[in-house]
């Protein structure tokens, strides 16, 4: 896989990405994930214009795998990552997070954070195993909490959800 900035044509592929990457939650008892809407194309085009979306592509060059991320408070902040199934469990998510790593180096920022269900193997475990440790609500900046606020208005916070930062 090859990461690189998104094109312009590839966003309508990201949106399916996110579809087929929300699928797996259905298992879980989650349907109202799996049926969530993906970001829609003009915030994939905000994204996309500000640099700051990537994805992974397949030997074809065809995206497999999103990551959209956000400058918040000091730290990038990883709004979304999704790897289509076909291409899960081969280091793609882990490539994205450190290209996004390297990128919020050069812009001189000290960590990455996320806020991701903290019982969904995918999930909070997954991000500890490589490095992120959950953020005690003291430690919460002023920009995670409005992410955390608008996140609730979404109703995501039905399920238990945890802001996890990895230092650079």
């Amino acid at each position: 896989m090859r990461i690189r900035p998104a094109a312009p044509a590839e966003l309508p592929a990201l949106q399916d990405i996110e579809r087929a990457a929300g699928a797996p939650f259905r298992d879980l008892g989650m349907p109202e994930i799996a049926d969530d809407e993906p970001p829609a194309l003009d915030v994939l085009e905000r994204y996309r214009r500000a640099g700051r979306c990537w994805v992974a592509a397949d030997e074809r060059d065809r995206p497999a795998a999103y990551l959209l991320a956000e400058p918040v408070d000091g730290a990038l902040h990883i709004e979304q990552v999704s790897v289509h199934p076909r291409a899960a469990r081969r280091g793609v998510g882990r490539a994205l997070l450190a290209h996004a790593a390297d990128h919020a180096r050069e812009e001189g920022l000290t960590a990455l954070t996320l806020t991701t269900f903290t019982e969904v193997p995918w999930n909070a475990p997954y991000y500890a195993r490589l490095g992120f440790r959950p953020l005690p609500e003291a430690d919460l900046t002023p920009g995670l909490r409005e992410i955390l606020a608008t996140e609730a208005a979404h109703g995501l916070d039905r399920r238990p959800r945890v802001c996890m930062r990895k230092r650079l």
